[in-house]
């Protein structure tokens, strides 16, 4: 029951982009050119992969939870900014 080092090595090197995503977002308070219906599919993908991961049990699954909440922090941050900033234009 030990994670394929391929995969660890992929969910890895996904896993250091979303930091650097959501410090951006947070940087510059404006989620101009975060595509929402991208992030949704991408946290699908890792619910997907979590999901299989509790079928067949490795320790891969920490790598795919943590990448799920990174990428579901930064789509919070998306949809808060955005409301935000319709809040503005509309005032």
């Amino acid at each position: 029951m030990s994670i394929n080092i391929f995969e660890a090595v992929m969910m890895i090197c996904f896993g250091a982009s979303w930091p650097v995503s959501i410090l951006k977002t947070l940087k510059v308070k404006d989620p101009k050119g975060k595509s929402i219906g991208f992030l949704m599919l991408i946290e699908i993908g890792y619910i997907s992969g979590i999901i299989f991961k509790l079928q067949h049990f490795d320790w891969g699954i920490v790598l795919y939870i943590l990448n799920a909440l990174m990428v579901a922090t930064d789509l919070a941050l998306v949809l808060y900014y955005r409301k935000l900033r319709a809040a503005d234009k509309s005032a």
